[in-house]
Formats: C-alpha cells, sequence, structure tokens
C-alpha cells in the first residue's frame, strides 16, 4: 500500500524577544523621601505631618555635636511631629529598639528599649527616662548608653504615634517603672497611672478611634559609638 511521507526542515528561528517591564507603585502626594542623618532622621506622613527623631545635647537646647557616648552616661533623645495645621496632636513613642544594623533583619542583634505601647521596659533595670514635656507634640528620653556583648555600634529603631490628647488609653500611653514605689506611673499624669498597669502583661486599647494614615511613623537614629 502506498503512502505519501512530508518531510521540512526548520530553517529559521525566531529570535528571542523581551519587553522591559516597570512596577511602579503610586506614591501618596504627600510623601517624600525620609532624609538620613546620624544626629537627626526626618520623615513624613499624610495630613501634613513631619516626624522627628534627634539626638539632643545635654539640656536640650541644640543638636548633640558627637554621636559617641561613655557607657553609663546619658543619651539625650527628642522625638516630635510637626502639625502643620492639623488639629492639636500628643506625641509617643510607641515602641523602640535598639539594634546592631540600620536596617532590622534576621541577623540583627536587638534590645528592647519601648514595647507593649508605650512601656519604657528599659526603666526597670537601668537609669532611661522620660523626661517632663514642654508641649504635647515632643517626647523626650534620657537614654542609659550600653553596649552590646560584641561591641558593634548601635542604631535606635522608633516608632512614633500621633494622638488625639483627649482619647488616651493603654495602648496610647508614656510610661516609666519607678523602682521607689515599684510601680509603673503616667509620664502626663501619674494620677492615670492605671494606663500602665498593662506593661508588665499585654496593653490593648479600647480603639475609639482608629489610627488614621500618616499619624504614626518609623524612625531611626545611628550609629551611636558606645565606649568604655
Amino acid at each position: 500500500m502506498g503512502g505519501i511521507v512530508f518531510e521540512t526542515e526548520i530553517t529559521s528561528v525566531a529570535e528571542t524577544v523581551s519587553y522591559p517591564v516597570a512596577c511602579v507603585f503610586e506614591r501618596p502626594k504627600e510623601w517624600s523621601p525620609p532624609l538620613y542623618d546620624p544626629l537627626a532622621f526626618q520623615t513624613y506622613g499624610q495630613g501634613g505631618l513631619a516626624f522627628h527623631l534627634t539626638l539632643m545635647n545635654d539640656d536640650f537646647s541644640g543638636l548633640a555635636t558627637s554621636t559617641t557616648f561613655s557607657l553609663g552616661s546619658t543619651i539625650p533623645i527628642s522625638a516630635s511631629v510637626e502639625q502643620l495645621g492639623h488639629q492639636p496632636l500628643i506625641l509617643f513613642l510607641d515602641e523602640c529598639w535598639a539594634t546592631t544594623t540600620p536596617i532590622l533583619s534576621p541577623e540583627s542583634l536587638i534590645h528592647p528599649l519601648i514595647t507593649n505601647s508605650g512601656c519604657l521596659v528599659d526603666s526597670k533595670k537601668t537609669n532611661s527616662r522620660f523626661l517632663p514635656r514642654n508641649q504635647l507634640s515632643e517626647i523626650r528620653l534620657g537614654l542609659q548608653a550600653f553596649r552590646f556583648a560584641t561591641g558593634q555600634d548601635i542604631y535606635l529603631h522608633c516608632r512614633l504615634v500621633a494622638w488625639d490628647p483627649q482619647a488616651l488609653d493603654s495602648s496610647k500611653k508614656a510610661c516609666q517603672y519607678d523602682s521607689a514605689s515599684s510601680q509603673w506611673v503616667l509620664l502626663d499624669d501619674p494620677s492615670q497611672s492605671s494606663l500602665c498597669s498593662c506593661c508588665d502583661t499585654s496593653c490593648q486599647g479600647t480603639k475609639k478611634r482608629e489610627i488614621t494614615a500618616g499619624s504614626s511613623a518609623i524612625s531611626m537614629l545611628g550609629p551611636l559609638v558606645i565606649t568604655k
């Protein structure tokens, strides 16, 4: 029985075609990149809020002139928010960590300073303290200088939160430990220190009003050199 066999050979090969692709995130109009400086960190949120985390001199009259501190000395830190037409807000340091890297990673050594929504846990075992406020939009911290066992430089990472001063609860506060009374004390009104009673457990607010976009920011300072 006869048949037909059809054979062909590929005489050309199509050239590889590539198309460039760029993925772009649509940023808010008010957004601008953070400005990095070992003495001062500034970042912007939505709603006309500008957050600052700054190393200060001993009496908080100006910027620090050095990022080197002796072990056990006090590191003066100011956190503030520019409200730029916004309703009056109170600023809190919600969380702060000391780390060995400018960017948090699995390799970072981490020492918690402020946790649990404003509890200065470092004050339980050191002389670190919040200082009295001059204005609601600024909070001052005197941090006792320490060293990691590895001797590496230190970076401070803090979450700053601006909030309605009339809507405070256990998740929006500034608390420190008073060793004389063995109690947690509220910085802004010691008579309401019951808001700090959760500092040794877990603090959860009543969430009367959800935090709005731009009313918080992560800021970083460093490297700080701690000498013996």
